[in-house]
C-alpha cells in the first residue's frame, strides 16, 4: 500500500470513489452538488490517497486548518473493493503523525450514533469521545444530525 499526498489529477477518481462509498454506506449523508470541492474543504490542510495494487485511489483523507494549534481529520473514505485491508488506519496514521510534526492538536467528528461502523473504528483505533453535537446542516428529509467528537489517545 502506499499513502502520498493527493493530487488534483487524483479528484476524479476520488469522486468515484466516494460515490461508490455513498451508494454501499451512504456516506456522505448527503451527496454533494460539488463532489470534488466536498473533497476539498475550506482551510485544506493536506490531502492524501491510499493506492493499493488495482484500486486507485483505495481510500482518501483530508485534514482541514481549525486554528493555529488544532486540525481536524476530514473526508475519510475507503472504497468498498479495499475494505479489510488497513487502508483507513494507514490514511490516519498518517494523519496523526503529520498533525504531531506540526504540534497541532488534532480531532474529528462523525454523524450517526455509537453503533456505527466508523464509531467502531475510530474507538477500536485508541481515538477518545469528548462530546456530541448537532450539525448546523441537515440530513435527508431535513433532520437533525448529530456529531460525536473525538481526539486521539494521548
Amino acid at each position: 500500500m502506499v499513502i502520498r499526498e493527493r493530487r488534483d489529477a487524483d479528484l476524479p477518481g476520488c469522486v468515484s470513489g466516494l460515490r461508490a462509498v455513498h451508494e454501499a454506506d451512504g456516506y456522505p449523508l448527503n451527496w454533494p452538488p460539488d463532489p470534488a470541492g466536498w473533497l476539498s474543504p475550506p482551510g485544506l490542510a493536506r490531502a492524501w490517497v491510499a493506492e493499493l495494487p488495482g484500486i486507485e485511489p483505495a481510500g482518501h483523507l483530508a485534514v482541514q486548518t481549525v486554528s493555529d494549534t488544532s486540525a481536524e481529520v476530514s473526508r475519510l473514505f475507503v472504497v468498498p473493493t479495499a475494505r479489510r485491508r488497513g487502508v483507513a488506519e494507514a490514511l490516519m496514521t498518517r494523519a496523526v503523525e503529520w498533525a504531531r510534526e506540526r504540534r497541532l492538536g488534532l480531532s474529528l467528528e462523525v454523524a450517526g450514533d455509537r453503533r456505527s461502523p466508523a464509531v467502531a473504528f475510530y474507538e477500536s483505533h485508541g481515538w477518545r469521545y469528548t462530546h456530541t453535537s448537532v450539525a448546523d446542516w441537515t440530513g435527508p428529509g431535513g433532520r437533525p444530525v448529530e456529531l460525536r467528537h473525538y481526539r486521539p489517545a494521548e
